[in-house]
């Protein structure tokens, strides 16, 4: 089997999207797949065993770590010559919709992944009256495809709801060895919390931009004693956010990868993650993993993934009373923090990566039998 997969974003960019990306392109491997990705040109060729088609692009104003722009003629004949039975498309759009017409030429089925809430996003960004208009695209897009996947069943039923047909789910995963208690590191502690290692840690870590609401966990500094933050992670609003926090006890520790984010998971209490706009939520399984409990707000597939009371705390977006309350009751002890964390770590053991994308190759399978069926008619 050839797989083609079409993506807005790629490394050497790192959030949730490119991370679910590489995974996938891992497993295909691992299976005997072959692929190729249709990406922004960003210096990079190859990632592993697949060949990376980059497409020239300018800066996107509203991320400014993406480059945009559509596939050229050359594109498609780059596609052509690597022969696909079917193309994946990461969330379709100025790659992914002109991929599609080649999906088309080339005659063979489409498969299209919901990752951004992008009339959500606009809303965020206080561009709300082109929301209409958004969401007539998105379900226009998606209804192209052959068979559309959401990340979470929350996602799925606004899908649905939108008026997008033949949606099944591809929920999120993770790497139960990667993130592990066992990374847990007295010297890492002691970098996470400015060397104050016996107060009570709390982590974020993701992409640093004004819709992760990160300043609502500012509250929970100041009302919460003993507690210290550590923010993992960079993008546009860092300065911001560094005054913001100026004058709390929060370290911003960068971009982190490898072994140095598996123990910046394990050396924390509690994961906080108070983001207004998540079609999955990827982080917060992770530190789930790590053997942490979770506070974080009720977007995206977190629901999906925290039990209330046992393995964390959720609230609604922008609830910053809830956000201090969940920090509250969790901070309360350490044999607090041990037994929710112990239950995150049992649930995100049951998460696989391996079965999650094995269902994804099921789907390649059927839709590529389906086609076939069809052309012998």
């Amino acid at each position: 089997m050839r797989v083609a997969l079409f993506t807005e974003t790629f490394l050497p960019k790192i959030d949730g999207i490119v991370t679910v990306t590489c995974l996938l392109l891992d497993h295909l491997s691992r299976r005997g797949i072959e692929t190729v990705i249709v990406a922004p040109k960003m210096g990079v060729d190859r990632y592993n065993q697949t060949r990376i088609i980059g497409v020239p692009g300018m800066v996107m104003p509203l991320y400014p770590e993406l480059r945009v722009g559509p596939p050229t003629i050359s594109t498609y004949h780059a596609v052509k010559r690597f022969r696909p039975d079917i193309a994946h498309f990461i969330h379709p759009a100025l790659i992914g919709v002109p991929g599609m017409w080649m999906a088309k030429r080339l005659n063979i089925p489409k498969l299209a992944s919901f990752h951004l809430d992008v009339a959500r996003l606009l809303r965020h960004f206080r561009l709300g009256w082109l929301e209409p208009t958004t969401r007539w695209i998105t379900r226009h897009i998606f209804n192209t495809a052959d068979y559309a996947l959401a990340p979470s069943r929350q996602i799925q039923r606004e899908m649905e709801a939108l008026g997008v047909k033949n949606v099944g789910l591809w929920k999120r995963g993770v790497d139960g060895d990667r993130f592990h208690p066992r990374f847990r590191s007295a010297d890492m502690r002691a970098a996470l919390s400015g060397g104050n290692p016996n107060d009570t840690l709390m982590l974020y870590v993701g992409r640093l931009s004004d819709e992760k609401q990160i300043d609502h966990i500012r509250p929970a500094l100041e009302q919460v004693p003993g507690t210290r933050l550590a923010i993992v992670g960079d993008g546009p609003a860092r300065e911001r956010l560094e005054a913001v926090f100026a004058g709390t006890p929060t370290r911003f520790m960068g971009y982190m990868k490898g072994e140095a984010l598996s123990q910046a998971y394990a050396s924390a209490d509690m994961f906080v993650f108070p983001s207004a706009l998540e079609t999955f939520g990827l982080v917060v399984v992770e530190a789930m993993a790590a053997g942490l409990p979770v506070v974080a707000s009720r977007v995206g597939g977190i629901p999906d993934v925290v039990e209330e009371g046992r393995t964390g705390y959720t609230f609604d977006s922008g609830d910053v009373t809830g956000l201090v309350e969940g920090v509250r009751r969790i901070a309360v002890s350490r044999e607090r923090i041990a037994e929710m964390g112990m239950a995150a770590r049992t649930f995100a053991q049951t998460q696989t990566w391996d079965a999650i994308m094995d269902e994804v190759i099921d789907h390649y399978v059927r839709l590529i039998e389906l086609k076939r069926g069809r052309r012998r008619r």
